[in-house]
């Protein structure tokens, strides 16, 4: 634990631990969503996973970062000797003052250098569920590459290594035939995504193929940006990132016209 001023601290998050600090993005332990999680930060593939909690003296959690090697980054990124962050995040006006999201990153910047890998990157997105570029862009990090709506966002201590650089993940999106719901735990609300979204295609008579991203390399070679969730019909993407079961009837009706 790391003491911080304004009496914020920084938990290190460890499969020894982790029951007892529990996961910032969900609170409820009883979830499916939360066990999940749990099983898939402490699989073999996520070795190199790291993930920090800031909190306040009464255990108030106030802000997160998830990061790993870049080499195991569950997103289409091609990258190596780098960290990837996978989440960042600070809820709370108050929280927002204390600089706590920019504090988890120059940490996982500190952690880069330590391990002598050649600098820190990520993906950013303006759309929801992925952090903005403008948090990456105070702290120095610069733009490696774009497609779409997604930036990624790179940060180099020594050019030992190429820059970072995004798969191209619509080459993917033509191998998915009919109804296509490709997902990871590596976020632990998708699991309440795919229940609500299973339950609304049987509903709707619809065959939906359900596809569980296993590994990093499977989430790199996934149809969407996103990597660890796309729903996809016939080639054609219809949302890369967790869906409520009302967003999807909404889609549904759109494409039943």
């Amino acid at each position: 634990m790391v003491k911080l001023l304004d009496g914020i601290q920084i938990i290190e998050v460890a499969p020894e631990n982790i029951k007892e600090c529990g996961l910032y993005c969900i609170k409820d332990k009883r979830s499916p969503g939360y066990r999940s999680k749990v099983e898939w930060a402490k699989a073999k593939a996520n070795s190199s996973l790291r993930i920090k909690i800031a909190t306040d003296t009464r255990g108030k959690q106030l802000g997160f970062i998830e990061y790993t090697r870049s080499e195991t980054a569950w997103r289409p990124v091609k990258a190596k000797n780098y960290f990837f962050i996978h989440c960042i995040a600070v809820f709370g006006k108050a929280a927002r003052h204390k600089q706590i999201a920019s504090t988890l990153l120059t940490m996982c910047v500190e952690d880069a250098f330590a391990s002598e890998l050649s600098g820190v990157c990520t993906m950013t997105s303006d759309g929801a569920w992925m952090a903005e570029k403008d948090l990456f862009e105070k702290n120095g990090f610069v733009l490696a590459d774009k497609r779409g709506r997604f930036e990624l966002m790179v940060k180099q201590l020594n050019d030992e290594y190429p820059l970072p650089s995004l798969i191209d993940w619509t080459k993917q999106q033509a191998k998915y035939t009919g109804w296509n719901l490709v997902y990871a735990d590596q976020c632990p609300w998708h699991d309440k995504s795919v229940a609500d979204i299973r339950q609304s295609a049987k509903e709707h008579g619809i065959e939906l193929n359900v596809i569980k991203l296993t590994t990093p390399k499977q989430a790199q070679k996934a149809p969407s940006g996103f990597g660890t969730f796309s729903l996809i019909k016939d080639g054609i993407l219809l949302g890369d990132h967790y869906l409520s079961r009302t967003r999807f009837d909404n889609i549904l009706r759109q494409e039943m016209k």
